[in-house]
């Protein structure tokens, strides 16, 4: 027996609330015999800001960790096989039904936490993030047999955000990037995009890392964000297509293990968005393998959500004979 369409639907319904680049959510589900398919939508491409689609292929592997957990917390387990089809690269996995059991408490843990899971780009508060929680979000990363590099200390925090301030200047230097960016700007309610409410303050030059400029709100002066911020790299042992979809699971876990430990993060991916801030980061971890996202992680208020279209919109159904 193969899925459903009830069971893609509701699936679905968790899957489209993974993180996504401008939150432009570049997925599609399908059903095809019997089988749940994630795609990438390349009707929603960001060429300026992402023209390999390493970040399509992030969020659609983000998209489909949801999808295995809302699947296995129904008691319909799936197998995953990454990017299936050779001839059809958009195609990124395909889930197709495991034996059914009962779902793990991590996994009831975890799925708990999906609704509750908000980019927060607003300045942490200076409680330092415990030993324990630091821990569970590495392990989050190697269960998806990914790594996760905390950056501990003043220099290595610091020379983190150089790099990271570097990209930022060279993203910023490009006219299609900067429009492409204010194309996904929300100022009226819209199925998808930043609002201006959930794009965080307005970065300044005084800041230790960048930040989009997704906000239309002003600091007072002397407010800086976090002087001393929990950072962690995500990491992969290659830079496949295949490796990014990877990549974008883990990411969900970390994200939803954050959630779940009651802490906030926000994505930094202009590191990765510049090959030579990619490679510069590399060295300065002294890791093997390559960056795929860097997070600020802390404790504050609740993010904001990014609105997020009908789940009827990115799903394609089989048709039925009249």
């Amino acid at each position: 027996m193969g899925y459903t369409v009830r069971q893609l639907r509701a699936a679905g319904a968790d899957a489209v609330r993974a993180p996504s680049l401008h939150n432009t959510q570049p997925w599609r589900f399908r059903l095809r015999d019997g089988g749940i398919e994630v795609a990438v939508d390349p009707r929603r491409a960001l060429p300026a800001t992402d023209p390999t689609g390493w970040g399509a292929r992030i969020a659609c592997g983000a998209a489909l960790f949801n999808l295995r957990l809302a699947l296995a917390v129904a008691g319909t387990p799936a197998t995953v096989r990454l990017r299936p089809y050779p001839a059809d690269p958009d195609v990124v996995a395909r889930l197709e039904p495991d034996v059914p059991r009962r779902p793990t408490p991590t996994e009831q843990s975890l799925h708990g936490a999906i609704a509750r899971r908000f980019s927060n780009r607003a300045p942490f508060w200076p409680d330092p993030v415990p030993a324990e929680a630091r821990w569970r979000l590495g392990e989050a990363a190697r269960a998806e047999t990914c790594w996760l590099e905390l950056v501990i200390g003043t220099s290595a925090v610091n020379a983190l955000a150089e790099v990271a301030r570097s990209a930022h200047r060279v993203l910023e230097r490009d006219p299609a990037y900067v429009a492409e960016r204010v194309d996904w700007m929300r100022s009226e309610p819209a199925p998808d995009g930043v609002p201006a409410a959930a794009g965080g303050p307005q970065s300044e030059p005084q800041d230790l890392l960048p930040q989009r400029g997704f906000g239309a709100r002003h600091r007072a002066p002397g407010r800086d964000f976090e002087p001393e911020p929990l950072v962690a790299v995500l990491g992969t042992p290659g830079n496949t297509a295949t490796d990014q979809v990877v990549a974008g699971q883990a990411l969900q876990r970390v994200l939803l293990t954050a959630t779940d430990a009651g802490l906030g993060a926000s994505l930094l991916s202009q590191p990765i968005e510049v090959p030579a801030a990619r490679e510069a980061l590399r060295l300065s971890l002294g890791r093997f393998g390559t960056p795929q996202m860097v997070m600020r992680i802390g404790y504050g208020q609740p993010g904001c959500a990014t609105p997020r279209r009908p789940v009827d919109e990115v799903l394609d159904l089989p048709v039925v004979p009249a």
